[in-house]
């Protein structure tokens, strides 16, 4: 049989992994369709291209050229602050419903102090034991790494 270890895990551990891929993927969609990622790399472009300038005008302590960059700096700000904004806009949507997530409906089905699986422990610093917490975040951590490369999501739109 293929999937003998499977019986051995138990189904907490399964459950969080699950769980951590699918609320993943919910907010991964969720992003890509809520985020103009042609404008984030077209606005992440711009405030490159402003840094190096003005590192450039720095290092040469070229007057002229920190005199145009210190102009630009206001609308470089608000570059920033409106790429924060889309990049908060997941954010703010799916804040409520993990809240609920993690504070009324999961702990119900699994207690979030309970260990549901190991790693190698480090002695000094780490037992090798997962809480559901832990596990959850290490999962999370692996899915959102996958669907930000799949979705496209990163500012380099990959």
């Amino acid at each position: 049989m293929a999937f003998e270890w499977l019986a051995v895990i138990p189904s907490s551990t399964l459950f969080i992994l699950l769980l951590s891929f699918a609320v993943s993927f919910a907010t991964s969609v969720t992003n890509r369709f809520l985020t103009n990622r042609e404008q984030l790399k077209a606005w992440t472009k711009e405030i490159k291209e402003w840094r190096e300038e003005s590192l450039k005008a720095r290092k040469a302590g070229d007057k002229k050229l920190l005199a145009k960059v210190k102009k630009q700096e206001r609308h470089v700000m608000q570059l920033q602050s409106k790429m924060t904004l889309q990049s908060m806009k997941t954010s703010f949507l799916w804040f409520i419903p993990l809240m609920i997530m993690w504070y009324v409906l999961l702990p119900q089905i699994v207690p979030i102090g309970e260990v549901v699986a190991f790693l190698p422990p480090l002695p000094p610093l780490f037992s090798g034991e997962l809480t559901v917490f832990l596990w959850y975040l290490l999962c999370s951590f692996l899915a959102s790494a996958l669907f930000t490369r799949l979705f496209g999501l990163g500012l380099g739109g990959d």
